[in-house]
């Protein structure tokens, strides 16, 4: 039987003050589906996350999550931006920080039912940060603050899940163990993931899409040279079933020369 699609993207073009972005993209990702975006700076990846989440609008093409406008299906996501601000010298636990994502208008901020601290518990357990809740969140390494933001966004029993960069800040050898988090995570929960380093651990991810202003969808943890020469014109570094290699394009645009 078929999966269910949670993300339907046809066509989309999207221009920024004159420069295109995106050309042509096409993309779905079924439920339970663990994709990773990879590509190089500046070439489309947060925007298509942005899409997909309704913070941009294409100039072409439609884009759909649970088959409604991304607006209309916000309740059912999680999403972990790029550059989350928080003022580390600021007296906040985790829990705290972790029950800000159930927070609701007309409640104050000491306010919490029952049922947001089961739910921030049961977030923070998934995450293995439960025994952390009563740090401040000044004193935790990059990978244990990273996690802390996931466990925000999964407070609200998403159905999806967005990562823009969420292996920044976390060091190499802690990236293996934050990737096994994310793999049992996956079982409940759909994750899109953004990522511009290329340290991906095939054995973890089911799908990749590789972008650089158009879009190359790889329905398999595998990375390709063809994938690669489709978006890169250097050599990279990548992670294959837990090896570190190169990966060297042919540079056939500097035989043309």
């Amino acid at each position: 039987m078929k999966a269910e699609t949670i993300v339907d993207v046809q066509d989309v073009w999207f221009s920024f003050n004159g420069q295109l972005v995106l050309r042509q993209a096409t993309l779905t990702v079924p439920r339970g589906d663990f994709l990773v975006v990879i590509g190089p700076n500046g070439g489309g990846k947060t925007t298509l996350l942005k899409l997909m989440l309704g913070l941009l609008k294409p100039n072409r093409g439609t884009v759909r999550i649970f088959g409604q406008p991304p607006e209309q299906a916000a309740h059912r996501c999680g999403y972990v931006p790029q550059n989350v601000y928080i003022n580390k010298t600021f007296p906040v636990s985790v829990l705290d920080v972790v029950l800000m994502g159930r927070l609701r208008s007309g409640k104050g901020w000491s306010y919490h039912a029952r049922q947001d601290r089961i739910a921030a518990e049961k977030a923070l357990e998934k995450m293995k940060m439960w025994t952390h809740r009563e740090r401040r969140i000044g004193d935790l390494s990059g990978g244990q603050l990273q996690r802390v933001f996931i466990a925000r966004a999964l407070v609200s029993n998403p159905e999806i899940l967005f990562l823009d960069e969420a292996m920044a800040g976390i060091d190499t050898q802690s990236r293996g163990e934050f990737y096994d988090i994310l793999k049992e995570l996956n079982r409940t929960v759909t994750i899109v993931a953004v990522s511009h380093d290329m340290m991906i651990l095939s054995s973890h991810v089911k799908s990749v899409a590789c972008i650089n202003r158009e879009l190359f969808h790889h329905d398999s943890g595998e990375i390709t040279q063809e994938m690669m020469d489709f978006a890169y014109h250097c050599p990279v570094d990548l992670v294959a079933h837990g090896i570190p290699h190169r990966v060297l394009s042919r540079h056939e645009h500097e035989k043309e020369r």
